[in-house]
């Protein structure tokens, strides 16, 4: 699942940003904590503007309401 290879992935790359998206927001991973649907989260579908959009604010670690 994307947590779990975030979670191996932050092991070797420890504070690598990430982005998580999926077709169902309402997925139990999102109970188990390590995702935030702020700014670690794009809900699909999505455009090209406001994928480049969410990539740049996760980047830059911006919290959106």
């Amino acid at each position: 699942s994307g947590p779990e290879v975030a979670e191996k992935l932050l092991i070797v790359r420890p504070g690598v940003k990430v982005l998580y998206m999926s077709g169902y927001p309402d997925h139990p991973v999102f109970d188990q904590g390590g995702v935030s649907r702020e700014t670690g989260f794009l809900p699909k579908p999505f455009s090209p503007h406001v994928l480049a959009q969410k990539v740049r604010e996760v980047l830059d670690g911006v919290k959106v309401a």
